[in-house]
């Protein structure tokens, strides 16, 4: 059994001042699946780092299970397990996950989502309008939030003057272990609680006055010849809000970041904007929104190399298998806008969106999202560099920045 040496990955302080880069290069150098403590809830897991391993693991549902202690990389209550979870279709497994999926997969079909895009250009655009004249913001609420917020909130048919609200409301469910962000965990769950009220509130005005949009949806539909329950609405709205949010915002932020960081490969997007979408797949890959998930293992099963029991905690590590020199070449650490010009099928290749039965229902959503606001950042916000030093979330789920303060040039002085 191979033992790794290094930071726990289920610790939120491996993840306080960044992604640790140089720790999970040397976990995918002891092995694609590597056994690792956890002394916080003395727990052990697999880390899967491989992404052939990776990708059996999800693509065997049967084999490894999302229901049986949840698809979170948390320690949950059993109760909680059976009781509260289950009703979330990432924590499904086969048959019931690809009836309920079918529900919402009409509303992020390629072809429902392109239509969007004028109502989200014209949103871009305000958000830029805001700040582009003042010559420095903070980035993450002011710009990344703001696009991925109104949009998801639109397509579940919630006022936007209740934006900001939400935003408060997902930070503190997300970020529970970071204090700045969550007094508390149980502050997470009141936030959850007060998603739920908002959504049965919701559910009652759709009674009254149908709607046409995701919550529609999901209120008309049947799943074995019965309605979906208004508390199983509640959660399925809940974790449609925080996939359709959190998790654009915190790749916008990073791909600004990385940007500023490589400002010859932004000045190469400036000059070449024709080449932003293609950029987007780096972007992602580069830095995923959501850093890892869990599986548990339904019986005894060799992988990559281990022998795993039935009921272990197996953590699928999409962050490090990203990085993967095996799948992206010697410098798959290094950031490069240009890779796809040498990888034809790097969309193909990240794992940014999962895959198998739980891939991402709204990956059209988040990279027509991502495309949007970069077309509009890249050549409106002018020779950016940070002004102080970026804050990351603590968090071991959600690769988040808390805020990111930025300069940048006015077009007065641009020009």
């Amino acid at each position: 059994m191979s033992q790794c040496p290094f930071a726990n990955l289920l610790n939120p302080d491996t993840y306080a001042q960044g992604m640790p880069y140089e720790a999970l290069k040397a976990i995918r150098q002891q092995g694609s699946v590597v056994k690792i403590d956890d002394p916080i809830t003395s727990v052990p897991y697999w880390a899967v780092v491989g992404q052939a391993e990776l990708d059996f693991v999800s693509k065997n549902p049967g084999l490894f299970s999302s229901a049986k202690r949840t698809a979170f990389p948390m320690e949950f209550p059993q109760d909680e397990v059976d009781f509260i979870h289950c009703h979330t279709i990432i924590n499904m497994d086969p048959p019931r996950h690809q009836k309920v999926r079918r529900i919402v997969r009409e509303a992020f079909t390629p072809k429902r989502v392109n239509s969007y895009e004028p109502a989200f250009r014209a949103h871009a655009k305000r958000i830029l309008d805001r700040v582009v004249d003042r010559g420095e913001c903070e980035f993450v609420e002011e710009v990344a939030a703001e696009l991925p917020l109104v949009a998801i909130l639109e397509l579940l048919g919630v006022p936007i003057e209740d934006r900001k609200q939400f935003f408060e409301w997902t930070n503190t469910m997300m970020f529970a272990d970071d204090p700045d962000m969550a007094v508390s965990v149980e502050a997470g769950q009141i936030a959850a609680g007060e998603c739920i009220n908002y959504a049965l509130k919701l559910a009652a005005l759709h009674r009254e006055t149908p709607m046409n949009n995701i919550t529609s949806a999901l209120l008309d539909a049947e799943v074995d010849g019965q309605a979906i329950s208004e508390e199983d609405f509640a959660w399925m709205f809940i974790l449609i809000l925080v996939g359709g949010n959190e998790s654009t915002r915190t790749v916008i932020s990073h791909g600004m970041r990385l940007l500023m960081e490589h400002p010859e490969q932004l000045e190469y997007l400036v000059q070449h904007p024709d080449k932003i979408t293609a950029a987007i797949d780096e972007i992602l890959r580069y830095n995923t929104a959501f850093i890892q998930m869990r599986r548990t293992a339904t019986e005894d099963i060799e992988l990559g190399g281990q022998q795993i029991a039935a009921g272990d905690k197996i953590i699928l590590h999409y962050h490090a298998v990203n990085h993967s020199e095996a799948v992206f070449g010697d410098d798959a650490m290094s950031f490069d806008v240009r890779r796809s010009e040498r990888m034809p099928k790097l969309g193909q290749q990240i794992r940014s969106f999962g895959i198998g039965q739980h891939f991402c229902i709204g990956s059209h959503l988040a990279r027509l999202e991502l495309q949007v606001m970069f077309e509009e950042i890249i050549p409106r916000l002018r020779n950016p560099r940070l002004q102080d030093n970026i804050a990351y979330t603590r968090s071991y789920f959600v690769n988040g920045i808390k805020n990111m303060h930025i300069r940048f040039d006015t077009a007065a002085i641009a020009d």
